[in-house]
């Protein structure tokens, strides 16, 4: 298997933390925002993953050799001379895409997005219902902000909906998709927009189903959300009694202290 991480952006809604580190390279909770999906993927089996980058491209490809030993697979830039939007990158990546992958499946991640990564119940699930697609989606309490995903009792999709004024339903794109390798030959070479330009076609057809996401999540791509992002994530590693945090009779709360802290 393989992965797509769309890396791009300038990581304006970011800033200043965005001025002079790119915004995959962030901190969160010790450890680069990158680097959390990029553990995930590992653990889940994927061999190779795809950073799809328009932005600062030196910066990334320094970290390459490091994060590549880290995690015990390969990591390539694919990277754009133009924003290519959130479809664009995957045509552009085409031949890394198909390239010794066996199992013909790729996960495509927004960079921006943190939560408990659950990849091979993701993996179990889409290989069940057997279409090209399947997204994640998270529930949230106020729909009326979000583009919304209408399913029905098998979890297929059936439409989008922007923003909707009356309650159709509570469930929105999370920003992590498993996808057949196939779906490449739905992308023109050209900027274009997976959620407005090829999901609905997809879900036209009958190709693509939702899974429900457990647990915590959030986009943490704005300051406040970046902050409160990370007390979800110390209080998700809390909830599982995960050996991250610091114990001591001097620590209180949810705590994670760096290894190389003194």
């Amino acid at each position: 298997m393989k992965a797509l991480i769309l890396v791009g952006g300038f990581g304006t809604r970011l800033r200043p933390i965005t001025l002079s580190v790119p915004k995959p390279l962030v901190d969160f909770c010790n450890l680069p925002i990158l680097c959390h999906q990029i553990q995930a993927l590992a653990a889940a089996g994927v061999t190779e993953v795809i950073l799809a980058v328009n932005y600062q491209p030196e910066v990334m490809m320094k970290e390459l050799e490091v994060l590549e030993k880290r995690y015990n697979l390969k990591i390539t830039c694919s990277l754009e001379s133009e924003p290519l939007g959130t479809a664009g990158p995957i045509r552009l990546a085409r031949d890394i895409i198909l390239k010794d992958n066996t199992e013909g499946l790729l996960f495509v991640f927004n960079s921006d997005v943190i939560c408990n990564y659950p990849l091979d119940k993701l993996v179990e699930f889409h290989k069940a219902h057997g279409k090209e697609g399947t997204i994640m989606v998270t529930e949230v309490e106020d729909p009326t902000k979000y583009g919304v995903v209408v399913a029905d009792e098998t979890n297929k999709i059936e439409r989008f909906v922007e923003k909707p004024q009356v309650f159709i339903s509570n469930k929105i794109n999370a920003g992590l998709y498993l996808f057949n390798t196939s779906v490449i030959d739905r992308i023109e070479n050209r900027p274009t927009s997976i959620e407005r330009e090829i999901f609905p076609k997809m879900s036209d057809e009958g190709q693509i189903y939702q899974m429900i996401l457990p647990g915590y999540w959030m986009d943490i791509g704005q300051p406040k959300d970046y902050l409160s992002g990370q007390t979800m994530y110390l209080k998700s590693c809390s909830e599982l009694n995960t050996s991250l945090l610091a114990k001591g009779d001097n620590i209180q709360g949810n705590v994670i202290v760096h290894e190389t802290a003194q």
